[in-house]
């Protein structure tokens, strides 16, 4: 099996299977009868603060590390901090057009440089690109939930053109696992440069909506959340050693 995961088309699978946990956790959002405690305030913030325990995670685990092993540290700094301010313009402009979006931001910004680094590491280890790909998905399934009731909620978009914007992340993966896999896992400097713009985006996004948002008055459920959100990643993180 790890033999055809090294090959592109195992890849190319292997990013794919990832990527459709993030319509799958929007669909789930759209089934009440699944868990009705998740119909309910508090339980809706615990989700949220969930996916922001998941990020957080992923910069301390994945996209921190791996850009530090790639860059040099002035530069792997510069990357982060310039990642933050790129996302507080961006976060800036969709406040300014009434748009909800921080939670699909910082997914895409988690998701997408993982891809990346899914597709790097299967020439090297196709072991632990299987259990990045699982990472990816268990991290995705809550992260695609909360997007989806954030952005639904604010009615903005047509749910239809909604459901569209969800799909088209699925064929993302494959695409940057194939860009990792067979381009950057041979330019170290801007893979690094990619995963650092990226933690710092999705650091941005965590205190500025997603930890804001998550939190609800007389309930601990949201910070257990961000607890068990981010133990997530720690399992994931300790599994590949």
């Amino acid at each position: 099996m790890f033999d055809f995961l090294s090959t592109l088309p195992g890849g190319l699978l292997l990013a794919t299977l990832a990527g459709l946990s993030v319509p799958i956790g929007a669909a789930l959002s759209r089934v009440p009868s699944l868990l009705p405690g998740w119909s309910t305030e508090e339980y809706r913030h615990a989700v949220i603060a969930f996916g922001g325990g998941a990020l957080a995670s992923a910069i301390c685990f994945v996209l921190v590390p791996e850009a530090s092993d790639r860059l040099p540290a002035p530069l792997c700094v510069l990357m982060f901090i310039s990642g933050g301010i790129a996302f507080r313009l961006i976060d800036a402009a969709l406040a300014r057009r009434g748009g909800a979006g921080s939670m699909f931001l910082a997914m895409l910004l988690d998701y997408l440089p993982e891809a990346i680094a899914l597709g790097a590491v299967l020439l090297i280890d196709p072991a632990a690109a299987l259990l990045t790909a699982g990472l990816i998905f268990l991290q995705n399934v809550p992260e695609g939930f909360s997007a989806w009731r954030e952005m639904d909620e604010a009615h903005t978009i047509p749910r239809s053109r909604l459901w569209l914007l969800f799909a088209l992340t699925v064929p993302l993966g494959p695409l940057c696992a194939w860009l990792g896999r067979d381009f950057l896992s041979q330019a170290p400097l801007t893979l690094g440069s990619i995963l650092a713009f990226a933690g710092g985006g999705i650091l941005y996004l965590i205190f500025e909506d997603i930890a804001p948002d998550a939190r609800i008055e007389g309930s601990s459920r949201p910070a257990l959340g961000a607890v068990f959100g981010f133990a997530l990643g720690l399992a994931g993180h300790l599994a590949l050693g």
